[in-house]
C-alpha cells in the first residue's frame, strides 16, 4: 500500500492529488473501474464492504481470500496488472454483527480483519461506531477507539504472517450509515475542529495502549462528516462554505487526509472541492450501482421495443426476487405508499444486493444475448441512452450492450477520476 501513501503524501504536499475508492463486488463495475484505471494510467482502489465479503460469506458469497482471486481474474481479462490495483476492507467491525452482544461481536470482527490482510487487502477501515446489543445509546470516543485498536491489533498479527507491505488503517468515529441514510435527511452537521481532535487523541491514546505506536504511523485518514450525504430521493450537495474550520484543521496534521463517506450523486464540481479541501479519499457504491440499473432498464425498454421481451423481463425477475426476499431493502423502504417506487428508483440502490441472484444474473444474460442477436437500432440508441448513443455515433464505442453497460458505469467513475487527478489549481484558497 505503499503506492497511496506516496499519493497522499502529494496531496500533503500541495499538488492536489486524491483517489477514489469504488465499493462494489458487481462485476461490471470493477471492470469499469479498472478500465479507468487503464485509461488515466492510474492506481485504482477497490473496496469490497464488511456486509458483501466477509468469514460468512456476505451477501456477495464471497470471503476475503475469494474476493482478491475474484478481482485479480477480472483485471487478468484486462490486461490490468494487479500491482495497479490497490484492495481494501471498507466498515471493517461489528457492522454485520449489531445484533449481538460486543464480546460477540468483536470476536468475530476480529476474524474478519485478519482474513483481509491475510488476503492482500491493506487499506483497512477500521469503523466500530456500530453499538451492539448490550452498549449504551451513544458509544463514547474511548470505547470505539479501544476496539479500533484492537482490531489492528489482530491485522497487524495477520500481516506478520502473510508478509508483505504494511496495511494502512482508515479510523474515526462520526461514520456516514453505510450505504445512505434510510431515513429522510435535512440539514447535516458537519464535523467540528474539536470534535477531530477529540477522536484523534482518542485513537492515538488507544493505539499507544495496544503497543501500536508503529501502526498509528500508518493511521493516513480521519473520516469525518463533511455535510455530504444522499436518502431515497434527494442528495445533500457539498458547501465548501461550511467545512472551513474542519479544512484547515487537518492541515494541521503531517500525515493525514480525510476519507469522505457518501460522495455517491454529487456534481463532478463538488467530488473537485471535497478533493480540494483535502477530503482525499473520496468512497462511491450505490452511485456507480444506480447508473448500471438506468442502463439496464432502458435496455430493458429497448428490448420491449423490439418485440423480443421473454416471459418474464430481468426488470420482473430482480423485483420478483426482492419480493420473495425482503431482507436487504424491508429496513430502508418502509413507507407503503412509495415502496414499489423506491424498490427501483431510490438512490439507496437496494436492488445492488440481488443481482447476484441465480435467476437475476440468468435473466441479465438473456438481455445481453437478446439484444446482441438483434442489434441495438440507432434510432432505439438515441431514445434511450443518448450519450451512449453520441458515443457509438462519434467512433468512440462499440455498439455492444455490454459496453454500453460498462461506458454508463465509467462516466459517474470518470467524474471522481476528474476530481482526484493531481493539479496545481486545486488550493485551498479557492475554498468558495
Amino acid at each position: 500500500m505503499n503506492a497511496l501513501l506516496e499519493l497522499l503524501r502529494a496531496h500533503k504536499a500541495g499538488n492536489g492529488a486524491g483517489i477514489f475508492s469504488v465499493c462494489s463486488s458487481h462485476p461490471l463495475i470493477v471492470e469499469a473501474a479498472l478500465r479507468e484505471a487503464q485509461r488515466c494510467p492510474q492506481y485504482i482502489l477497490i473496496e469490497a464492504t464488511s456486509n458483501q465479503v466477509n468469514q460468512f460469506g456476505g451477501y456477495s458469497g464471497m470471503t476475503a481470500a475469494a474476493f482478491q482471486v475474484y478481482v485479480a481474474g477480472i483485471a487478468e481479462r484486462g490486461a490490468l496488472p494487479m500491482q495497479r490495483v490497490l484492495l481494501g476492507g471498507d466498515h471493517l467491525g461489528p457492522n454485520c454483527w449489531q445484533t449481538e452482544t460486543a464480546a460477540v461481536a468483536m470476536q468475530r470482527s476480529e476474524q474478519l480483519v485478519a482474513d483481509y490482510v491475510a488476503a492482500g487487502f491493506r487499506k483497512i477501515h477500521l469503523d466500530c461506531s456500530m453499538r451492539c446489543t448490550d452498549d449504551p445509546p451513544l458509544l463514547t470516543d474511548s470505547v470505539i477507539a479501544a476496539r479500533a485498536a484492537r482490531l489492528c491489533r489482530a491485522c497487524e498479527s495477520a500481516w506478520r504472517v502473510a508478509g508483505g507491505q504494511a496495511p494502512v488503517y482508515v479510523v474515526g468515529t462520526e461514520v456516514p450509515t453505510p450505504g445512505g441514510a434510510a431515513e429522510e435527511l435535512g440539514a447535516l452537521a458537519v464535523t467540528t475542529s474539536a470534535a477531530v481532535t477529540a477522536t484523534l487523541e482518542a485513537h492515538r491514546r488507544a493505539f499507544t495502549e495496544c503497543g501500536l505506536d508503529d501502526a498509528w504511523l500508518r493511521v493516513a485518514a480521519l473520516v469525518v462528516q463533511p455535510g455530504v450525504e444522499f436518502d431515497h430521493h434527494k442528495v445533500i450537495d457539498y458547501d465548501p462554505t461550511r467545512t472551513g474550520e474542519l479544512s484547515s484543521r487537518i492541515e494541521r496534521e503531517p500525515r493525514l487526509v480525510y476519507e469522505a463517506h457518501s460522495t455517491d450523486y454529487q456534481t463532478p464540481a463538488a467530488l473537485a472541492a471535497l478533493v480540494r479541501d483535502h477530503f482525499a479519499i473520496l468512497k462511491v457504491g450505490p452511485g456507480a450501482t444506480f447508473a448500471l440499473r438506468e442502463a439496464l432498464w432502458a435496455l430493458v425498454d429497448i428490448e420491449c421495443e423490439l418485440g423480443i421481451t421473454p416471459e418474464n423481463s430481468l426488470r420482473d425477475v430482480v423485483l420478483t426476487a426482492m419480493t420473495c426476499d425482503p431482507r436487504y431493502w424491508k429496513a430502508y423502504y418502509t413507507e407503503p405508499s412509495s415502496q414499489a417506487f423506491d424498490l427501483q428508483y431510490s438512490l439507496s440502490d437496494r436492488i445492488r444486493y440481488y443481482w447476484n441472484v441465480p435467476e437475476v444474473r440468468i435473466a441479465g444474460e438473456k438481455l445481453l444475448e437478446n439484444l446482441r442477436t438483434h442489434r441495438i437500432p440507432l434510432t432505439l440508441l438515441s431514445q434511450y441512452l443518448p450519450m451512449q448513443y453520441a458515443a457509438v455515433r462519434n467512433g468512440t464505442l462499440a455498439n455492444d450492450p455490454r459496453e454500453l453497460l460498462l461506458d454508463s458505469v465509467g462516466r459517474v467513475l470518470r467524474g471522481y477520476a476528474a476530481a482526484c487527478a493531481p493539479s496545481a489549481g486545486k488550493s485551498t484558497n479557492e475554498r468558495g
